[in-house]
């Protein structure tokens, strides 16, 4: 073959389709083989959260307490050999004002604000500071010991609200900011993620119920307490309320009252100066392996009716003792602690549907929540 044929038949067609071929590889990268890599909004998080806090941070004060705390004027009283004497002596006492921080957040333009309960807890005065600088006296409208929160009013203009989120759609993994008065050095924000979400822990109040939690690693310390955890878009998630460190100081686990609980506890506040908990007229238990077995359940999930109120709201709904409720309003009962938590934060006029299976059968009624009555009688199986 001669040279010249060679080029005609091979050489130029296979010059041309590798011309084709650099031009398809530069229109398409994609053609190049090897995992695609992702776009850069996808996998880069935001270069800063100063929009954010310029959002949440006018919303969130600084709150200083005061209270008098009586003290004895003589050195030996607290000697246990003395203590007696001094006692029967009725010895004068002479006052000291002590001095508590916190942090609280404006949540509507007319000047109510939340916090929490052992933040104002007994004080003689409450002082807001805002983040513009401004200072009022607050006013305590009412607090409930049991989910640790507290409304307080200010007669201020122009105040900024903070905007609400939706912490029953918040996953781990989120990113949050934690705005509070740590310390008493002023505003601080700190920055963390989302690392549990429905924390069902005893509160430290005395209803003895479960309560729900979010948990944080963002770094929340003393003063702290009552400011805001917020998404990265400045929205509000939860109230800041307590860490897991016997030292008091912040360990990388805290926890906040999600948003949505706080204003239901606002509205009883403001409405009724009290928590009104809402009731079906039921006790329930967690079901543990042996009452699975007892009742032919086939898991542990949801809670089980132990007994139930004559004419309360169950009863009337229909539900029997030995029912187990596997979902309230859509939302699963995968456990005891989060059943009795959701039951906990009910309130009277509320229509609910209640998901419940019996003898391995499921069905579903509505129920009307009410306030508890002071005496009623109860059925058991």
């Amino acid at each position: 073959m001669s040279l010249q044929r060679f080029f005609q038949e091979w050489a130029a067609p296979a010059g041309i389709g590798l011309a084709v071929a650099a031009l398809l590889l530069l229109a398409f990268p994609q053609l190049r083989g090897g995992a695609p890599k992702p776009a850069a909004d996808e996998w880069q998080g935001p270069v800063s959260y100063a929009r954010a806090v310029s959002l949440a941070g006018p919303a969130v004060v600084n709150i200083y307490t005061r209270k008098a705390v009586p003290q004895r004027q003589h050195p030996l009283f607290n000697d246990p050999l003395f203590r007696r004497l001094f006692d029967s002596m009725n010895l004068p006492q002479r006052e000291r004002m002590q001095s508590n921080l916190g942090s609280g957040v404006i949540v509507s333009d007319d000047g109510y604000i939340l916090t929490n309960h052992h933040v104002v807890d007994q004080a003689d005065a409450i002082v807001v500071l805002l983040a513009d600088g401004r200072e009022a006296q607050a006013q305590l409208v009412g607090s409930d010991i049991d989910f640790d929160l507290a409304v307080l009013k200010v007669e201020l203009s122009n105040l900024t609200s903070i905007e609400v989120g939706d912490p029953e759609k918040t996953q781990v993994g989120d990113v949050v900011l934690a705005i509070g008065n740590p310390f008493g050095v002023g505003q601080t924000v700190t920055q963390g993620i989302i690392s549990a979400t429905g924390r069902y822990l005893e509160n430290n109040g005395t209803g003895g119920y479960l309560q729900n939690f979010l948990q944080t690693d963002a770094a929340v310390n003393p003063g702290n307490s009552g400011g805001a955890l917020v998404d990265a878009h400045g929205r509000l998630l939860g109230i800041n309320t307590s860490i897991l460190n016997q030292s008091g100081y912040s360990g990388g686990i805290s926890f906040a009252i999600p948003a949505n609980i706080a204003f239901k506890v606002m509205q009883d506040i403001i409405e009724y100066g009290r928590v009104v908990p809402g009731w079906l007229g039921i006790e329930a238990s967690a079901i543990t392996p042996q009452l699975a077995r007892a009742f032919h359940l086939q898991s542990t999930n949801g809670v089980i009716i132990t007994a139930i109120y004559n004419q309360g709201p169950a009863h009337q709904a229909g539900l029997k003792p030995g029912d187990v409720i596997t979902h309230i309003d859509g939302q699963p009962i995968n456990d005891g602690k989060r059943g009795i938590a959701t039951m906990a934060t009910l309130r009277p006029g509320d229509t609910v549907s209640i998901t419940f299976v019996r003898k391995g059968v499921a069905d579903t009624v509505q129920a009307t929540v009410s306030e508890r009555p002071k005496a009623q009688r109860r059925s058991e199986p």
